[in-house]
């Protein structure tokens, strides 16, 4: 496939049109940033421990019926995917307090909650992602009733797949971020990525962080983590 121009580049990615109008190409930089663009830096290797990653889980939740994006993996860096329109939240689904939800309700972080929750941030850097609620999407039109129901299902089901694979590796799924494209027939699928950037990923037994946060506080061991992640994964 023929990567054409640049459309977006992103904090973590770039996008590139191809010679197929219903495909893209998706390239995985090593830059990080945290608090919405306000820290920055450069993780070594975390655009391949990205991309293969994320496309890794694609795969096989397109095999447990999960829609998405993901066609072909190219490269180290790059990727083939469906071209979607993004709708424009973050989808986040907390399994254990941690972060700004343990800031927020004042729950101890690592306590594990009596039920998954769901939460929806508009995408908008400038106004720091606000947490929204449905009435507020509907109201603006980021997405309709319909469209909401099936992010809610769909979300629910990434979370279970997740949960079970991760705990199959030794890793507990602390929380995620999940974004979701319409293709131009209207079908919603799973776009962006899964990785340690958007999700919170904990040694089972230690608790060791193995995600972003090493970076957003300074831990150190960042690239560790990240590969460390690799190693579970693919051996």
């Amino acid at each position: 496939m023929k990567r054409a121009e640049q459309m977006y580049e992103g904090k973590a990615k770039k996008v590139y049109a191809t010679d197929d109008d219903s495909l893209c190409i998706v390239s995985y930089k090593d830059d990080a940033t945290a608090f919405n663009g306000k820290k920055k830096g450069t993780i070594e290797g975390k655009g391949v421990v990205n991309n293969k990653m994320s496309n890794y889980l694609m795969s096989l939740m397109e095999k447990e019926g999960i829609p998405t994006h993901f066609v072909e993996e190219l490269s180290d860096r790059d990727t083939l995917v469906k071209k979607v329109e993004i709708i424009p939240l973050e989808v986040i689904v907390r399994n254990v307090a941690a972060g700004s939800f343990s800031k927020r309700f004042g729950v101890e972080e690592g306590t594990r909650l009596l039920t998954p929750t769901l939460e929806f941030c508009y995408k908008c850097d400038q106004l720091d992602d606000p947490m929204c609620n449905e009435y507020h999407i509907i109201a603006c039109g980021w997405a309709t009733r319909e469209d909401l129901d099936r992010i809610t299902e769909l979300t629910f089901r990434v979370n279970d797949f997740l949960c079970r694979f991760f705990a199959g590796i030794s890793v507990d799924l602390i929380d995620f971020k999940i974004e979701f494209g319409k293709t131009p027939d209207g079908t919603i699928l799973l776009a962006d990525e899964i990785s340690p950037d958007t999700c919170r990923l904990w040694d089972a037994k230690t608790h060791e962080k193995l995600d972003k946060d090493r970076f957003r506080r300074d831990l150190g061991n960042v690239e560790g983590a990240y590969q460390e992640m690799m190693k579970r994964i693919f051996g």
